[in-house]
């Protein structure tokens, strides 16, 4: 028998303020619904609906940690220019 390999996403969301949140889950669907019925992170409790704009994919739990460590880290201008938004 052979085990189903888990998948590990880093995700930004954008808040209804216009703000971003970064996270990590197992779970992309699950923590999206989470969010916004208000059960996810504090920060996005308040900030509801939020939008999903951007996701990686990683192979294990701490890929997907300092993966999201890095990106908690970057300035607006690099989180856009992640996302794609920056023309």
């Amino acid at each position: 028998m052979s085990a189903k390999a888990t998948k590990y996403y880093v995700y930004l969301l954008e808040c209804s303020d216009g703000s971003y949140y970064c996270g990590q889950t197992n779970n992309l669907q699950k923590r999206l619904r989470q969010h916004n019925e208000g059960e996810g992170g504090r920060y996005t409790r308040t900030r509801t609906p939020v939008r999903l704009v951007y996701t990686e994919q990683h192979k294990t739990r701490k890929e997907a940690l300092k993966r999201e460590a890095k990106i908690k880290k970057m300035t607006r201008g690099q989180k856009e220019e992640l996302i794609g938004w920056v023309v």
